[in-house]
């Protein structure tokens, strides 16, 4: 099994930056993508941005240049900077793993409020 933990979420102005991390642990090889999603209130789960183990990034277009997604070496910490925070980035963060399943954590919440 993998086991995803994140941190990192919290209130913040806009403007501002935060760096979530998401920590794998378990079964952690064979793996397709890790990733970021979120959630707003009365929305559905959306795609933040993914990396694969390759480097190869995706973004959504709302944080095109303005977010970046990363790893460590070796590959089982995945981090979001995030920069120039809106309140629209205001959701649930959730770090997901992909391997044959799909993986997920618990979720952190952002705040961006003045």
């Amino acid at each position: 099994q993998v086991q995803l933990v994140e941190s990192g979420g919290g209130l913040v102005q806009p403007g501002g930056s935060l760096r979530l991390s998401c920590a794998a642990s378990g079964i952690i090889h064979s793996i397709r993508t890790m990733g970021w999603y979120r959630q707003a209130p009365g929305k559905q789960r959306e795609l933040v941005a993914t990396i694969t183990p390759g480097g190869s990034t995706n973004y959504a277009d709302s944080v095109k240049g303005r977010f970046t997604i990363s790893t460590n070496n070796a590959k089982d910490t995945v981090y979001l900077q995030m920069n120039k925070l809106t309140p629209e980035d205001t959701a649930v963060y959730y770090c997901h793993l992909k391997r044959v399943y799909d993986y997920w954590g618990q979720g952190t919440q952002v705040t961006v409020s003045s």
